[in-house]
């Protein structure tokens, strides 16, 4: 892989995640039904930027979950015989609540429908929502996203990539061309 460009530094990931919090304030009519689950991996760390964000405008901390789609793939016998599973931590219900769902990159939607699908296995939330800070497009599947912190057009010889401090020792979103 070849970087062509950085799109975005660690500041404008932050203003983008405050501008996602901010969005998440202004729909959410009860923020107390609100639970944020991060995509394992970097979904994680952005799920825990909203709540800071949210909490640091509003005063109200919506629980963070951590989900681990492995295992819901629909391209499970791709990955190999014994897939990494990372583990699920949902340390609160699902069931009833607003789910929203934070992801670095969402490209062909199937990262979200397997997550989809992983939520409604541990219980029926009222919605499912889903925070993304780089839309890419070239979708295959019907989804979008509700709380978006950057559109990017892409061709399919890039790969964005997205780097937070807790994953990556730096934050940023990166361009690179295939080889």
């Amino acid at each position: 892989m070849k970087l062509k460009a950085q799109i975005m530094d660690e500041q404008a990931v932050i203003r983008a995640v405050t501008r996602i919090s901010y969005e998440i304030i202004e729909r959410g009519e009860d923020l107390a039904d609100y639970v944020l689950v991060g995509i394992h991996t970097r979904g994680v760390p952005m799920a825990q930027m909203i709540s800071d964000k949210i909490f640091a405008h509003s005063g109200v901390r919506l629980p963070v979950g951590v989900l681990d789609i492995s295992l819901y793939r629909d391209d499970l016998s791709k990955i190999g015989d014994m897939p990494e599973v990372n583990g699920t931590s949902l340390p609160f219900e699902v069931e009833g609540k607003n789910v929203i769902l934070a992801d670095d990159v969402l490209y062909t939607g199937r990262t979200a429908r397997a997550a989809i699908e992983a939520v409604f296995a541990v219980g029926r939330p009222r919605t499912i929502r889903l925070a993304i800070l780089v839309d890419r497009g070239h979708r295959e599947l019907p989804i979008r996203a509700d709380f978006v912190g950057k559109n990017m057009p892409t061709s399919r010889q890039e790969i964005v990539a997205v780097h937070f401090e807790e994953t990556d020792s730096d934050t940023g979103v990166y361009l690179y061309e295939k080889d």
